[in-house]
C-alpha cells in the first residue's frame, strides 16, 4: 500500500486543480478549486468563500468527494485520482503558509482556507495496464 501512495502523491504534486463534490439534503454540487497537497497530513488545502454553494453544503455534511484528472485523449496514458474526504475550516498556520507559498497573490484577497482531510484515494493509471487501479485508505 505504501508504493501505491507514493505513486498517487507524485501525481498530486504534478497538478493544482481538483474537482470537489458536495451535497445538501436534496442537490449535489461540484466546483473546481486550486489546491496544495500536504503529504505529511494527507490533506488538500483550498480557498473558497463561505457563501459558495459547496461551502454552504458543509452544514449538511462534511463528507466530500473529488477528483484530479490528467486531461488526455490517449487511452494508454489516462491517469486520475479520485478521493473521499472530510472538509472543514483550516486553522493550521503551517498549512496556511503552504497555500500562500504556492499562491502568493491569494494573500492580497485573504481568502477563507479549508482543509480536505483524505479518507481514501483511488488512482486509475492506464500506463500500468488498462483499467489499473491503485488504492489507499487512511
Amino acid at each position: 500500500m505504501r508504493e501505491e501512495l507514493v505513486t498517487i502523491e507524485e501525481f498530486l504534486t504534478q497538478h493544482h486543480v481538483l474537482t470537489l463534490a458536495t451535497s445538501n439534503a436534496t442537490e449535489p454540487s461540484a466546483c473546481s478549486l486550486f489546491y496544495v497537497y500536504d503529504a505529511q497530513e494527507r490533506v488538500f488545502v483550498v480557498a473558497s468563500a463561505k457563501d459558495t454553494e459547496h461551502i454552504k453544503n458543509l452544514q449538511y455534511s462534511i463528507n466530500v468527494a473529488g477528483n484530479i484528472p490528467l486531461e488526455t485523449k490517449e487511452v494508454g496514458v489516462i491517469r486520475g485520482v479520485q478521493f473521499k474526504a472530510t472538509m472543514q475550516l483550516l486553522e493550521d498556520n503551517r498549512l496556511k503558509k503552504l497555500y500562500y507559498k504556492a499562491y502568493p497573490y491569494a494573500l492580497a484577497m485573504l481568502p477563507t482556507l479549508w482543509k480536505i482531510e483524505v479518507k481514501s484515494f483511488k488512482m486509475s493509471d492506464n500506463r500500468l495496464g488498462f483499467g489499473k487501479k491503485l488504492l489507499w485508505e487512511r
